[in-house]
């Protein structure tokens, strides 16, 4: 299945908003809660699934992975059911950066976080990957489930902070498990660990990196949701340690 050819701009610097120009009867796909506002025109209906299944078995199959996962089984669909073109602007849920993927461009393919998907154009397969390493699957940070994106379309995804893309030619990066976005296909993920016994204790870095490796695309964010929620906790923490006692 073909993906609709979608027309977008992105909104803003730090708090970004993609808008999406929907021609008559085309589609968009996204996430429950991101919508932030739609045209008159536009008609949005929840479903299972993202509408790339070609059959009955294969829809089964892709549901039943989503609720192994304990993934959302719905995705909004939303289309342009008027005769002139019409938007419909999708935001992310906390503080970063919204990415721009041509599927087209980068070999039909991209795996991500599993919360990082935000909206793409109606046609694009949303499939989820179990991690087949056991050691990625417990240190690597998102667990054993990723999210992988195919088709020949526009995809949107959101993330912490400043989003930095890095292009790997048969080399090797490592970095925090939590500040990967997605990596494009080509590219080996694996999980090492951060060094000697002292300076995975003291370092701060973390026990285990992750290790990306091959020829391709990989998206690193700056400042993940966990690291942001975590120094929010413990200033509020503190703060409410300082409040005077009664």
């Amino acid at each position: 299945m073909r993906c609709h050819e979608i027309d977008y701009r992105i909104v803003g610097e730090d708090l970004q908003l993609v808008e999406i120009t929907l021609d008559p009867g085309e589609s968009v796909i996204a996430e429950a809660g991101m919508m932030l506002y739609m045209e008159d025109g536009i008609v949005f209906e929840t479903r299972l699934g993202d509408g790339s299944e070609a059959g009955v078995m294969s829809k089964l199959w892709s549901l039943g992975k989503r609720v192994l996962t304990g993934e959302s089984l719905f995705l909004t669909h939303f289309t342009n059911e008027d005769e002139q073109p019409r938007r419909v602007a999708f935001a992310a849920p906390y503080p970063g950066s919204i990415v721009p993927l041509n599927l087209a461009e980068l070999g039909g393919e991209v795996t991500c976080q599993r919360d990082a998907f935000l909206a793409a154009a109606r046609g694009t397969k949303i499939e989820v990957a179990f991690q087949k390493r056991l050691g990625t699957g417990f240190f690597g940070g998102e667990g054993f489930i990723l999210e992988r994106l195919e088709g020949d379309g526009m995809a949107f995804l959101h993330a912490g902070g400043t989003v930095v893309r890095r292009e790997l030619a048969s080399e090797t990066i490592r970095l925090d498990t939590g500040c990967l976005v997605a990596f494009g296909p080509g590219i080996d993920y694996g999980i090492a660990l951060a060094g000697g016994l002292k300076s995975m204790l003291f370092g701060g870095e973390g026990l285990f990196l992750a290790t990306l490796s091959g020829t391709g695309s990989v998206w690193i964010q700056s400042l993940p949701f966990s690291r942001l929620a975590e120094r929010v906790i413990d200033a509020t923490v503190g703060m409410g340690r300082l409040q005077p006692r009664d």
